[in-house]
Parts: structure tokens; sequence; C-alpha cells
């Protein structure tokens, strides 16, 4: 236990720098556009690009860290997030940072790696679950405290220094440190003989990807900027083209002696529910942060929303990344004990229950941080539990793929009900005395759907069978 538990310790220092990587340039993103010459506006695009990339790139890193080794590949990503980093710093116009921002995307690979090297060293002593399980929790727990480290941070130093390029250097230090402290003390996993990359699985797959990803991108633009009813022929034509292709790519997987992702694993019943909850989860985890954010600063007047400035806003997020570590921290505890599926299924519950009491109580300070704090509670335990179980659920073979597809399935989920709540917020901009305000009625909704994605998500997790996730035997 003693090898597994300084693993795990370094582990823990390096979701801490990717937890900073997540929230140090978001206090920045004014001074950035300022910076670049560039609208508010744009910023979507630095999402857009990077999401984009972690979702082509992450499965075929994770493929390669099964077959090759993790740390090999863990290293270099860290490496390409480091280089990344550094060009950050210095990129002087919008294309240029834009690029920068997307390869800073590889970081997104390293908690799934990480699941996959704790998963073998605990499986040779007959503990990998139960130990992958706790150790994800304390990940999250890193991840998050790094981002609220980071977010704080990113403001106090760019005050203290008064320039851009010198402030965004402490990131890049601290992520080609964490390089170093992988290569030096993070031990090499036992890579699967006789593996081949199937590289025009991966191709069909990044083409699917691109398509429903760009069609929902058009969605979101289209409420944005108020399109007629014609430019939704083109969201219609991408996403049906990406569904085709998800279908030509599951049947030439199924022909394949070692498949990019092997759609027989998914079928399993303890593997499909998971990967859904991870869409699932990210409806609400990568969705509804804009819309919370945004509601927070609606105008009272309007007999809604919550009239935070920027500062408190800042601190009403800060609240809920605290509830995140507090899931994290009892998904940890209480692992040890409980069943893995029912803590799944509470923790899942425990989302739809916070933003259903979304609906009708709203109006007031408490309320939503009550309503933040419960979800927040779930979705700290799910980002743990997630990986884990989908590693438990694999083949020895492929547990850094199948802990790289909740990542996957979770920024799919971002992505398509960002887009769609783009929409219906927008839908709702001017039907109230304010021109730029979104409707409550388009806040509703949002919650809603937030609320149904936690419950049903709940109700899939029944169908894993209930010795799911175990520890195997002793031989």
């Amino acid at each position: 236990m003693g090898v597994t538990a300084a693993l795990i310790g370094w582990f823990v220092l390096v979701e801490f720098v990717s937890g900073i990587l997540q929230g140090f340039y978001v206090p920045l993103f004014s001074d950035i556009v300022v910076s670049l010459g560039i609208h508010d506006s744009d910023v979507n695009w630095f999402e857009a690009a990077q999401l984009l990339l972690s979702a082509l790139v992450v499965p075929v890193l994770a493929k390669l860290g099964d077959m090759y080794g993790h740390k090999r590949i863990l290293l270099i990503a860290a490496i390409l997030t480091a280089g990344a980093s550094w060009w950050l710093a210095f990129a002087t116009s919008f294309w240029s940072f834009l690029a920068a921002w997307a390869l800073q995307g590889f970081y997104v690979v390293w908690l799934p790696l990480e699941i996959a090297l704790i998963f073998e060293r605990g499986r040779r002593r007959q503990h990998g679950v139960s130990t992958t399980r706790r150790a994800a929790g304390l990940l999250v727990v890193g991840l998050q405290a790094g981002a609220i480290v980071g977010a704080l941070a990113a403001g106090r130093i760019f005050a203290a220094t008064a320039d851009l390029t010198t402030t965004m250097i402490v990131p890049a230090v601290a992520v080609t440190l964490i390089a170093v402290v992988i290569w030096l003390f993070v031990p090499e996993s036992t890579p699967e003989q006789g593996r081949t990359l199937d590289t025009w699985g991966f191709v069909i797959l990044a083409w699917g990807l691109l398509l429903v990803t760009g069609g929902l991108a058009w969605m979101r633009m289209i409420g944005e900027l108020h399109l007629g009813p014609a430019a939704w022929w083109w969201v219609i034509a991408l996403v049906a083209a990406g569904i085709a292709v998800f279908v030509w790519f599951v049947r030439y997987e199924l022909a394949q002696e070692d498949p990019a992702i092997d759609i027989r694993v998914l079928r399993r019943p303890e593997m499909w529910p998971v990967q859904a909850t991870a869409f699932l989860v990210g409806i609400s985890l990568l969705g509804a942060q804009g819309p919370l954010s945004t509601y927070a600063g609606t105008d009272r007047s309007l007999g809604y929303g919550l009239g935070l400035d920027a500062t408190e806003r800042s601190y009403l997020i800060g609240i809920y990344l605290v509830s995140l570590i507090i899931g994290a921290v009892l998904f940890a505890v209480t692992s040890r004990k409980a069943n893995p599926r029912v803590v799944l299924i509470v923790a899942a519950l425990l989302v739809g229950i916070g933003y259903a009491l979304f609906l009708p109580f709203h109006l007031e300070l408490w309320q939503v941080l009550l309503n933040l704090s419960i979800a927040g509670l779930g979705c700290g335990a799910l980002v743990g539990a997630l990986p884990a179980a989908a590693a438990a659920a694999a083949p020895t073979s492929q547990t850094g793929i199948a802990s790289a597809l909740t990542n996957t399935t979770k920024t799919i989920g971002g992505t398509f009900s960002s887009a769609v709540f783009g929409v219906v917020l927008a839908a709702g901009t001017g039907a109230v005395a304010s021109q730029t305000a979104a409707s409550l009625g388009g806040y509703l909704t949002v919650w809603a759907i937030c609320a149904a994605g936690g419950f049903l998500a709940a109700l899939l997790l029944f169908f894993v069978p209930r010795v799911a996730f175990a520890d195997a035997p002793a031989a």
C-alpha cells in the first residue's frame, strides 16, 4: 500500500496544477481581451477550441497509454501542456493565443492516465478497485483546490506586477515543474504486448466528433446572433452527418481485432450506464456554469436574479467549488465501506435534487447557495467516481481508454447542453424590461434540464449489476 499511497500523493499534486490551469486564467479574461485587441464574445472560441481538441486527443492518448505505458504518455501530455502554457504567456495575437489555448487542453488526459496507473498498482495487491475509488476522490480534491488557488492567485499576482505576461508565466512554471515530478517520481505501468493503434478507427471517430460539435457550435451561434430559420438546416445537416459517421464507426470497430474503442466492452451492463452518466453530468457540470453566472448578475428589478457584481459572483462560484471538494472527500471516505453502485446513485440524485430545487426556490441568495451546494456534493462525488468505475468495469488492457471515455462523453454532454442553453436563454432576450437579460422561463428550462439529467443518471445506474466495481477476490 505504501507505494500506491506515495503515488496518490504525487498525483494529487499533479491534479492541483491541473486545477491551477483551470482557474488561473478566468479572472484575467478581461485583461487578455484588451491585450489581444479582441471582443468579449471571442473568448467563447477559446473554450470551444480546447474542448474540441480534448475530445479528439484524449481517447488517442489514453489508448497509447494502454499500449506503451501510461507514465510515458502522461509525461508527453505534461510536456505538451507546459509548452502551450509558455506559448500563452508570450502570445500577442488572437490566432496565436487560440492555438496555444487549444494545445493546453492536453492536460485533460492527465486524470484518466493517473486513474489507470493507480488501478494497475492496486490490482497487483488485490485491492485495485477500492484503492482507485478512494484515490479518485482525493484527486478531485486536489483539482478543485488548485482551481480555487489559481483563481485567487491570478488577480493578486496581476495586481502586484501590473504585467500580463509576467502573471501568465506562473502557471507555465507550475506545469514545467510538475512534468519534472512525473519524470522523476511516477513509476511506469506494464503495457500490454501485441497491441496496435486502430488509426482509421480514430480518424472516423474524429470526424464524427467534429461534425456533431460543429453542429452544436453553429446552434449556439444561431441563438446568440438570432439568425433566421434557414440557418437551422446547417445544424440538422451537421448533426445528422455526425450521427451517421458514428454508426459507421460502431460497425467498423466491431469488425476490428484491436479496435480504437471496444464497442463490446461499452455494451457491458457495468459500463454503458457509467458512460451515459458522464454525459448527463456534463450537462450540469460544464453547461450550466455560464447560465448560473449570468443569472447571479441579473438585475433584481426584473423580478428575478441576484444582482451580484463580479466579485460577489466569484464568491458564489467559490462556494460551489468548495461543495465539489466536500463531495469528493465524502466519496473517498464512504467508498471504503459503502456499495460503490449505491454511492453513484445517491450522487446522481443529489445533482437532480439540487437543480430541481431551483424551480421553486431561486429568488434569494441563500436559496441559490443551498441548491448549488446540494448539486455540488453530487457532482464532486461523480467527477471522481466515474473514471474509477469505468476503469473497474474495463478489461485490464483497456483501463486508460475506459477512464478517458468518461471525460470525452462528459465533454460532449457539456458541449451539447451549452449549445442548447445558449439557444434557450437567447430566445427570451428582450422579452423583459432589459434587452440583454434572458427571461426567467429560459433559466427555469435550464435548471429543469439539469435536474432531469441527474434523475435520469440515477435511474440508468440501477441497471448496473449490484456486484459491479468490487475488488476481485484474492487468487
